[in-house]
């Protein structure tokens, strides 16, 4: 019974410690920068991207700063959302596959950030090696070779009999 009360008691205490010490971190963010949501978290080259903050208040404002992703700086307006403000950049094509922090600066002096994770396109498609598909096929050039195909049979068949018939007459 003691090894139970034991591990009952020590549980108990790792979770009021565990409390104690993330009860402040969620009040923590007063003086820090707001979260500025990022959609999509996670883009390729080319792609438009679209932030929005409550950072900068209702009716407020903003510019933001794509600077460290080498898409410069944005605007950002408010948007029919209650006191949601939104702003948009495309990545750059010459952007390196990482994580970018994409920061805004509210007109009202507050300030909010969040990650964008740059990733470059896999490849997809066939491989044009003249050996053939790595995936498979295209159904148009298939029906393409088969009405070839068929077309140089009946060719064939049509000059045999012409030959056939045209020999026996002689």
């Amino acid at each position: 019974m003691r090894p139970t009360a034991r591990l009952l008691t020590g549980t108990a205490l790792t979770v009021v410690a565990l409390g104690a010490f993330a009860a402040p971190a969620a009040y923590a963010n007063n003086d820090g920068p707001e979260t500025l949501e990022v959609y999509p978290s996670s883009a390729s080259p080319g792609t438009t991207v679209t932030v929005n903050t409550l950072a900068c208040g209702k009716d407020g404002h903003g510019v933001g700063d794509a600077n460290a992703l080498g898409a410069g700086e944005f605007q950002l307006n408010p948007s029919t959302h209650k006191e949601v403000v939104v702003g948009q950049f495309t990545v750059p094509q010459h952007a390196k596959p990482g994580t970018y922090w994409i920061g805004v600066a509210c007109d009202n002096g507050r300030t909010a950030r969040g990650e964008l994770t740059v990733k470059h396109r896999e490849p997809s498609g066939h491989v044009k090696t003249g050996v053939g598909g790595s995936i498979g096929p295209d159904t148009a050039q298939v029906t393409a070779g088969a009405a070839v195909l068929a077309a140089a049979a009946v060719g064939g068949v049509w000059l045999l009999r012409r030959r056939a018939s045209g020999a026996q007459g002689h």
